[in-house]
Parts: C-alpha cells; structure tokens; sequence
C-alpha cells in the first residue's frame, strides 16, 4: 500500500488566506473559547474543513499539560462524529459533494482511481494507516462512504487511528512545550508514519502468534 510522508501532500504550498486562517486558529488556542474551537476544527476537518485540528490541539496541550489526555480524547470524539458526516457525504452527495471536495485536495481522476484501488486491495488498513498520515481525512471518509465499507468497521478503526495520531500529538507537546511545535510540524508525518508501521507490525505479529 502506498502512503505519503510528505506534509505538504497532496496539496501545494498554502495560500495567502490559508496562512490567514491558520495563524487566526494558533490566536485560538490561547484563548477561552480554544476548546470548543478546536472540537468543531476536528469535526469539520473530517469532512471538508482544510486545516487539521492539531494546529490547536499541540498549542492546547503545551499550555494546559494537565489536560492533555482531555483534549486528545476530545479531539479524537469530534473527529470520529466528523468522519461520520464525510461517510454520509460519499454514500448520498458522492456526486454532488463528495466529488468537488477530492477535487480541491487534488484527489481527482488518476489519484481518486488509484486510492479507490487501494480501498479495494486493502479495507481497514487504508483507514488506519491514512489516518495517522498527513493525508486529509476526509478523502478516507468520504470514499469509505462512496464503496459503502463496513460503518461498524469504519468507527472503529477511525478511532483508533485519530485517536493514536491525536495522543501522540498532545503528549509530545505537554511533555516538551511549545518550542517544540517548529520540529513536529516538520517531523510529525515521519512520526506518524513510524507509529503506523508499528501498528501494522504488532498486529501482523499478534496474528501469526495464534
């Protein structure tokens, strides 16, 4: 199965009004409302919001480290709900919406075939492996709904997946604090990646030990 690293992929540099928003989200994470803010980023970013929640949930954690396990925990809850919404998108609006949406994040024609591909081969192992990649979610979401795959199987390895990736997250920066935020965010697909491939790993070897 293939799977980015790359933190930019699969779109380009951010826009002038994507760095706008994105520095707006980092203002929100300092003030009263950061909480509620950064569950409906999780949320939205399931479905067609752009930015991951992430951009919150590290500063969050970095300075509340008390609640870091509150905030993944969220995160991970809204996340789910939200990867429900991009399922529903797939099977009803594939067409009308789900389309456009894969179309913006460049997933269209060759690249919306090949991950088709990859559903068919693979199943559950593209939702868990995709979710922790810099990969927006919402390309597995709404095609785990356009191929009609297993909802039961759908929640759960959607929160497995988010919620390792989001754990991971608010650990490392209520462990390390906010000066760490310039190397995860160049680091963080390698990481997540490396986490992946140890899931698959224990899972492969549970399996072959019974």
């Amino acid at each position: 199965m293939t799977v980015s690293t790359d933190p930019a992929d699969p779109a380009p540099a951010d826009p002038a009004p994507r760095r706008t928003l994105r520095s707006r989200l980092m203002d929100v994470a300092r003030g009263p409302h950061a909480e509620k803010t950064m569950w409906a980023v999780s949320f939205t970013e399931s479905s067609f919001f752009p930015l991951p929640p992430d951009l919150l949930l590290g500063p969050m954690a970095a300075l509340q480290p008390q609640r870091w396990l509150r905030y993944s925990i969220g995160c991970t809850i809204a996340s789910v709900l939200g990867g429900l919404l991009g399922y529903a998108i797939g099977m009803y609006l594939f067409e009308l919406v789900g389309q456009a949406i894969l179309t913006f994040f460049g997933y269209a024609g060759e690249r919306e075939a090949a991950l088709r591909e990859e559903y068919a081969k693979w199943g559950a192992w593209v939702i868990l492996i995709k979710g922790l990649t810099p990969i927006p979610y919402k390309l597995v979401t709404i095609l785990s709904g356009a191929m009609a795959f297993s909802l039961p199987i759908f929640i759960v390895t959607s929160a497995i997946t988010r919620g390792a990736r989001f754990l991971i997250v608010a650990w490392i920066f209520q462990k390390f604090g906010p000066g760490v935020a310039p190397v995860i965010e160049k680091r963080l697909g390698i990481v997540l990646l490396a986490v992946a491939i140890a899931i698959v790993a224990i899972v492969v070897a549970l399996r072959y030990l019974h």
